[in-house]
């Protein structure tokens, strides 16, 4: 006997995977915006020597720092 599947089961199933995927995107953005933002408070912390040494200017650190953690 040949099974079919309908387009409907098949949207369903597309649709119900896709919003799974929801959380995980959430979850991921999340972790992105904390690493940003740890990472910020750290250049913060870093003197003018190390800062030299990884080739980052004062400047550059101050636009880096200032820029909020969704960016």
């Amino acid at each position: 006997m040949e099974r079919t599947l309908s387009s409907d089961s098949m949207f369903q199933q597309h649709t119900s995977n896709a919003t799974g995927l929801l959380p995980l995107r959430a979850l991921a953005t999340l972790l992105l915006w904390q690493r940003r933002s740890s990472s910020r408070r750290e250049l913060a912390r870093l003197d003018a020597r190390l800062l030299a040494d990884a080739g980052i200017s004062l400047n550059e650190r101050a636009e880096e720092v200032r820029k909020p953690f969704w960016r």
